[in-house]
């Protein structure tokens, strides 16, 4: 190797775990993207509902904040490597539930074992990251995780796109998670042979997430608070995204999948300047920078009405992404050694149940037809309040109600949060 090539390999943190993994993430991601990134608009050609799709996006949120601790005790107890082939051998279980039987429900039984596959086997990941890169090259190795991520997202929703103008949301979709299914084996296959195995793992990981509790520093907590609130704003309106750009404002399946590419495509040209930087200073003023951003981004797609408006939408949403890989790392510094997976499962155990009521919510906010089937469901009546309060549900106040959620998220981190302690 080149001096000049080797000097590039020590700046980015590239060592074979981390070229392995991030093998395994563009290929797990891509399958992943074109099928996961269409499952509203998959539910609702199925004859699933609007609180269908609520469901779908509260579930997400659930599992991924109970899947978070199982997946760092796993991480700790088996060490990263076998608890990477076990949550892609899950995942490869949903997928072929979604494939055989091609009904709603099915969908949602399928997406308990595949949708938060991210969030099962981020807390590994973070580990084996932690574990290779010296600290001051954390923040370059998730900037680099999360910047690869970042093609699969890009590249997943136009194929699936492109797949539905062929074959229609039923036949385009249910193609695509055939194939995510034959992707996910390519993975699971590659990953166990270039993954160095780093060992049994730690026999005194913590499997009680209350007992874990108490890894979380006054300073993590400070961050995890003002977090809830910004994924509050993140959540709330995330399931209608595509419905608002698709479905109201009558844009293609094609051109939503552009419009993903290129939230992607400015995340990742921000990924590694701003990780050196992060490395090189203090992690504080990217991450309230990322808030603001999340904040920002609910009112702008509400003013959003032509394809031209909602490439700037989705110009600040991929801006969100500018201190994100610098929050995670905080988080890792901040944890103590030997429980690095358990702290990060558990900081986003507490975040996620937190955040999957918003999640939940959002359907409410939606539209007056989830509220009518949520008091349905409920037995009760209403009276006069009912239409008064289907009067108030919009897209608007979804929308509103997320950005002000983000501004008070944002608001406390600036006043509050705190760096790293010295």
């Amino acid at each position: 190797m080149s001096h000049p090539q080797r000097t590039l390999v020590d700046f980015l943190g590239l060592r074979k775990n981390i070229v392995a993994l991030l093998i395994m993430v563009i290929l797990v991601g891509l399958g992943e993207k074109m099928a996961e990134r269409f499952l509203p608009l998959y539910l609702v050609a199925l004859g699933g509902s609007t609180f269908a799709v609520g469901l779908l996006n509260g579930m997400d949120n659930l599992l991924s904040a109970l899947y978070s601790f199982p997946g760092g005790y796993a991480s700790d107890r088996l060490g990263y490597k076998r608890a990477l082939a076990l949550f892609n051998v899950i995942a490869i279980l949903g997928y072929l539930i979604v494939v055989i039987f091609p009904y709603w429900q099915a969908v949602l039984v399928g997406a308990l074992l595949f949708i938060s596959w991210t969030a099962i086997s981020l807390p590994a990941t973070m580990d084996m990251v932690s574990a290779v890169l010296p600290k001051n090259k954390r923040t370059m190795g998730v900037s680099l995780h999360s910047l690869v991520r970042r093609i699969p997202m890009a590249l997943g929703p136009i194929i699936g796109g492109t797949l539905i103008g062929l074959q229609g949301e039923k036949g385009g979709i249910r193609l695509a998670f055939v194939a995510a299914l034959g992707l996910a084996i390519v993975a699971l296959v590659l990953q166990q042979r270039l993954i160095d195995d780093e060992g049994r793992g730690n026999a005194a990981a913590e499997p009680n997430p209350l007992r874990s509790l108490h890894l979380l520093s006054p300073n993590l907590r400070r961050l995890l608070l003002s977090d809830i609130l910004v994924r509050f704003c993140e959540q709330i309106p995330y399931a209608f995204v595509v419905l608002w750009v698709v479905q109201k404002n009558g844009l293609t399946a094609l051109q939503f999948g552009v419009l993903t590419t290129i939230e992607m495509v400015v995340a990742m040209l921000i990924y590694i300047p701003i990780a050196y930087l992060a490395d090189k200073n203090t992690k504080k003023p990217f991450v309230v920078i990322t808030f603001g951003f999340f904040t920002l981004f609910p009112l702008v797609l509400l003013w959003a009405r032509s394809f031209w408006m909602f490439v700037i939408a989705f110009i600040v949403r991929g801006l969100k992404e500018f201190g994100e890989p610098t929050r995670k790392a905080l988080i890792m510094d901040l944890a103590p050694e030997g429980h690095k997976a358990t702290t990060f499962g558990v900081y986003y155990l507490v975040r996620d149940v937190v955040v999957s009521v918003a999640a939940f919510g959002g359907a409410l906010l939606w539209d007056a037809s989830s509220l009518t089937w949520l008091f349905e469901r409920l037995g009760w009546a209403g009276g006069a309040l009912l239409p008064r309060i289907q009067a108030l549900a919009s897209p608007t106040l979804n929308f509103c109600v997320a950005s002000a959620f983000g501004l008070l998220g944002t608001l406390y981190f600036a006043v509050w949060g705190k760096d790293l302690d010295a």
